[in-house]
């Protein structure tokens, strides 16, 4: 369990210390993630300034966790009850990797694709789930990732326009 903290930790720095270039005003197009240590079960591409697998940035679950989580309750059309949703927000992913663009293609396993909008990542509570009722999500059961909106918090959020944007299985995001 150590080594867990002790690896989460040093994620956590890692992650702190990309943010410098931002704020010393060097340019992001240098900057680079560290590559991962666990099995990578997210790509992201296109529009993005912070990489590490040539024009793609990828991440276990311990790189994204370091980027911070959040979690809610919300009852969705695809569950039983209201579950508990834990997962890094979108628009921290999109603002940690330097993103530029207008929307996300997010492309699930089973070839399922999406477009979400950049404009109000933040204000809809978008979050990449990694965790249902505080455990990882296996592939057989919508994981690892469940692209998850607040349904409950926010009653404009329940319609189908939005629904159609929550992909389980996630593996890639392309900025557009």
């Amino acid at each position: 369990m150590q080594a867990l903290t002790t690896r989460r930790q040093a994620l956590t720095l890692l992650a702190s210390g990309l943010l410098m270039p931002f704020a010393s005003g060097r340019s992001a197009a240098a900057a680079s993630l560290p590559s991962p240590l666990g099995k990578p079960i997210l790509r992201v591409g296109g529009g993005v300034k912070i990489v590490n697998d040539g024009c793609d940035a990828v991440f276990d679950m311990d790189m994204l966790d370091a980027l911070g989580t959040r979690s809610f309750a919300t009852a969705t059309p695809w569950t039983d009850g209201a579950p508990f949703w834990e997962g890094v927000p979108l628009s921290v992913l999109m603002e940690h990797l330097g993103a530029e663009g207008t929307a996300i293609r997010a492309t699930a396993l089973n070839d399922y694709v999406t477009e979400l909008p950049m404009d109000g990542l933040a204000e809809d509570g978008a979050i990449l789930a990694m965790r249902r009722n505080g455990r990882p999500m296996p592939v057989a059961d919508k994981g690892p990732i469940f692209i998850m909106y607040p349904f409950d918090q926010r009653e404009e959020l329940k319609r189908q326009e939005v629904f159609s944007r929550c992909a389980w299985q996630l593996a890639r995001l392309d900025v557009l």
